[in-house]
């Protein structure tokens, strides 16, 4: 069921279709990415710098990759899948294609963001925000809860993009806090209120900047990307209350393929990730601004500490175990087509 699953959120989404004619040579370590090329090409190269590996790469989608590692089972070229979100990865844990992470590389990142069994551990964190338009909407107006996007105030002007993997994350982790019922009444109540639908967050932050919606549900790190764009575009984020749906705090994540012949150098690539050099290349050299995970690496000036943000109380590995039901739920409550 779960890989009929993933197959058809890659479909139901109209996202890339795997990539043919990808041949890795034999001394390659072969990376599965859903992590854009633009954003994490230059840190596989300093990798490659570091420590005289070469690395193969093959870019898509988080959920397309996931699909494609069980479609391969065990012929997979795969050593290392980095996902951008934790669905896909607890979606690849849970055919258990993952081998366990040494316990020096899993101490480097607190407990909340990594697997409780040691598959995979996040590499970089988001925060879940809801971004507003600064010329048509005071902050003291954008609701401190994910309910108040319902509130008739918001009417045509929300933005939500549901092919997003955050986004699906965020429902699901939704409906482990508050239960099905819930969650489908909390999506029949935005739906009501005749939201703007989007491909992805990027295009939501750009319809704020141009005045198409008032708010949007986002991850907190777009915001620095168009602002690189455009400094004065009058876009900002607000992040919700501690505790609330709305502001859950993902990661992007990576584990080393179980089976793979390369398994030290595998280790020594999420290692890598995890490094100095890797926690400051989110912090410092992107124009995203993702969180650091490894203490003693600040976020980007400006951003409140992760230590003081607080999510709903679910744990990130279940959230690929409930993707297929998210994916149902979003198609019955008319998010997708």
């Amino acid at each position: 069921m779960l890989r009929k699953a993933l197959l058809t959120s890659v479909c139901a989404f109209a996202l890339a279709g795997c990539g043919g004619g990808f041949s890795p040579g034999e001394d390659d370590l072969v990376v599965y990415s859903g992590r854009e090329e633009e954003l994490v090409g230059p840190l596989i190269e300093r990798f490659e710098e570091e420590t005289g590996i070469d690395v193969a790469v093959r870019y898509a989608n988080s959920s397309e990759l996931a699909a494609t590692l069980a479609e391969e089972g065990g012929n997979s070229p795969a050593d290392v899948f980095w996902a951008q979100d934790p669905g896909a990865l607890g979606a690849v844990e849970a055919e258990g294609r993952f081998a366990e992470l040494p316990q020096t590389v899993l101490d480097r990142v607190p407990e909340r963001f990594r697997d409780p069994d040691g598959t995979w551990t996040g590499v970089s964190g988001r925060v879940r925000v809801i971004a507003y338009n600064t010329d048509d909407v005071a902050e003291s107006e954008v609701p401190d809860r994910i309910d108040g996007v319902a509130d008739e105030r918001w009417r045509g002007k929300i933005g939500i993009a549901p092919p997003n993997a955050s986004f699906q994350a965020f429902v699901s982790a939704m409906r482990l806090d508050r239960g099905d019922e819930a969650t489908r009444e909390w999506l029949d109540a935005v739906k009501a209120n005749e939201p703007r639908f989007y491909e992805n967050n990027i295009a939501i932050l750009e319809a704020l900047a141009e005045g198409e919606i008032e708010i949007g549900l986002v991850n907190h790190y777009y915001l620095a990307l168009i602002k690189s764009e455009d400094p004065d575009a009058p876009v900002e984020n607000h992040f919700l209350a501690s505790g609330d749906d709305g502001a859950l705090i993902s990661v992007a994540g990576a584990g080393v393929i179980d089976g793979s012949d390369k398994q030290e150098q595998a280790e020594r690539f999420v290692e890598f990730l995890l490094s100095e050099t890797g926690q400051r290349f989110y912090a410092e050299e992107t124009e995203e601004a993702e969180y650091p995970l490894v203490e003693g690496v600040e976020p980007r000036a400006g951003l409140p500490p992760l230590d003081s943000l607080e999510g709903p109380d679910v744990e990130l590995d279940q959230l690929g175990e409930e993707l297929e039901t998210t994916l149902e739920m979003l198609a019955e409550a008319g998010y997708t087509t």
